[in-house]
């Protein structure tokens, strides 16, 4: 499904069902301590109900399933769902997935203890789903925020790939990652407060092909560049690497998470400083 935002890449559209093979075989990345930092603040773990917007092949449920929690997974994405269905019926994992925009889910009211977002929260309507939210989570949930992501200015082999993602996409706007705490339009604020967050760095190791799969994977590349782009920008960065990268390597990111609960007193405004 082609999406335009003006607020994403100057309303270049992208579809994510054109990566869904890649995203399901080069991004699922993400480090163990990631999964145990979250399971670490009590969340996504038996006896809880999770809902994971933008599930994207389902990453965050598959990887924390193994901690009890029961799943649903929302994709607008046909393509990425029938990946998340795909992976989880491999493992006998027995996950809910839907295709449906994140706005328009519609569970019962305080039915949902976790409602996870990662990688993805910058894309929904926030004024239309935040009041969705705070109906369908029970009046002790939370709202969990999480990311990862490259770090160009720390690591070479990033920087060189980005700066040729960008040699094609020019108004991509996933690149230039710095650390720094994950933040949230000022209507989510206005019925959540963040209670904890956390940004840490770490070194995730790669082979080229793992590495360029990764990079295809990504907005700016294998989900809007037309099929001439496409294959252009293979041949460059597959070059690029032989002469950049050894065949196994590490490339620095850092992880962020935000976890915020419902607000006891909605009337008074909250801001995120970094450091609280």
């Amino acid at each position: 499904m082609e999406i335009r935002d003006e607020r994403i890449d100057a309303g270049k559209a992208f579809d994510w069902g054109r990566t869904s093979a890649d995203y399901a075989r080069y991004r699922d990345i993400y480090p163990d301590v990631f999964y145990r930092k979250i399971v670490a603040r009590g969340l996504c773990v038996r006896g809880q109900t999770v809902l994971d917007l933008g599930t994207g092949t389902g990453v965050l449920p598959r990887n924390l399933y193994r901690y009890g929690a029961k799943w649903m997974g929302v994709d607008l994405s046909p393509e990425q769902i029938a990946q998340a269905r795909r992976l989880s019926a491999q493992c006998g994992q027995e996950i809910t997935y839907l295709v449906t925009a994140a706005e328009e889910v519609a569970l019962p009211a305080a039915s949902v203890d976790v409602v996870t977002a990662c990688q993805c929260f910058w894309y929904f309507d926030a004024p239309r789903l935040t009041p969705k939210l705070a109906r369908m989570l029970r009046p002790d949930g939370r709202l969990l925020l999480l990311y990862l992501a490259w770090l160009p200015q720390e690591d070479a082999i990033a920087a060189a790939s980005e700066e040729l993602v960008l040699r094609y996409s020019p108004n991509w706007s996933g690149a230039g990652e710095t650390v720094h705490p994950i933040t949230v339009p000022g209507c989510v604020l206005e019925t959540f407060e963040p209670v904890f967050h956390e940004e840490y760095r770490v070194d995730i190791p790669f082979t080229r092909e793992s590495w360029h799969g990764r990079m295809r994977a990504c907005r700016g590349v294998g989900a809007s560049l037309s099929p001439e782009e496409l294959a252009s920008w293979e041949s460059e960065h597959l070059k690029l690497l032989e002469t950049a990268a050894p065949e196994r390597f590490s490339v620095r990111h850092y992880a962020a998470m935000l976890e915020l609960r419902k607000r006891r007193d909605c009337a008074r405004p909250f801001a995120l400083r970094n450091g609280d």
